[in-house]
């Protein structure tokens, strides 16, 4: 009985720890914030994580740049809906941008248009 509880407990732990190191966030800088404001491409409410697809404007064209957010059950519980946003819905949106410069980063907070905040952060 106590080679069995040894087996579990071991497997339990394995399971724990893929799990937790699923959510790295080494490739975002937490301490630097980045304000977008462009118009939503794509919004894909989908697992693991949801993503923003915005089109920032720049001199040369618009700019895609990806916006990571958590999970749906997360954005759910902070008021986001799969039609929360539409392709053509203008945004600002604020990011712990990539530490390597690609143009995404971690959803931190939005607002549309009309300045009211979209759902919470997560």
């Amino acid at each position: 009985m106590s080679r069995c509880r040894v087996l579990i407990s071991v497997a339990a732990l394995l399971f724990t720890l893929q799990g937790l190191a699923h959510h790295s966030g080494a490739m975002f800088d937490d301490k630097m914030s980045t304000t977008l404001t462009g118009t939503v491409k794509a919004f894909q409410w989908t697992n693991p994580h949801c993503w923003i697809q915005v089109l920032v404007p720049g001199q040369e064209g618009p700019t895609e740049w990806s916006v990571e957010m958590g999970s749906p059950s997360q954005l759910f519980r902070g008021g986001w809906k799969p039609g929360t946003l539409e392709a053509g819905d203008k945004i600002t949106v604020v990011i712990h941008p990539m530490r390597d410069g690609t143009k995404g980063g971690l959803f931190v907070s939005a607002v549309g248009a009309d300045g009211k905040p979209i759902g919470t952060s997560t």
